[in-house]
């Protein structure tokens, strides 16, 4: 986009929000958890540990990149009853997103693995869905 007063060119670009709007990005910045999951049709590359890093950035610090393939986080929790609601409520963002992570859990903790299973490696909506889990 062309500014008339300074001659500049900006570029802009369309963002999906959660809210199922769509925002012009430009000089503001739109967060990870306020962008949707982008389903992948497979051909693209997963992300670079250099393209990985802003993004890893703007997650709560608990998350991991293991092996430049897949993001990990753990939650503790103070029994098995409060585990399994974390789970539940985790699992139905992963619905609304149509993003799944996958689940480990027991008493007192929850562990959550994400990754682009179509490409074997991470995408950006991989970030996007540990963004709206860090929300709950």
């Amino acid at each position: 986009m062309r500014n008339a007063a300074t001659g500049s060119t900006k570029r802009s670009i369309r963002v999906e929000t959660a809210a199922g709007t769509t925002a012009t990005s430009g000089d503001e910045h739109v967060t990870l958890h306020e962008k949707r999951c982008v389903p992948c049709e497979g051909g693209v590359p997963p992300l670079t540990a250099d393209e990985q890093a802003p993004l890893l950035a703007e997650l709560n610090d608990d998350w991991n990149v293991v092996s430049d393939h897949h993001l990990e986080r753990t939650w503790g929790f103070d029994d098995f009853a409060a585990a399994i609601e974390f789970v539940n409520a985790a699992g139905a963002v992963c619905e609304e997103q149509f993003h799944h992570a996958d689940f480990d859990f027991g008493w007192g903790r929850a562990k959550v693995t994400i990754w682009t299973h179509k490409i074997d490696g991470l995408t950006e909506s991989d970030f996007v869905l540990a963004a709206k889990l860090d929300q709950i």
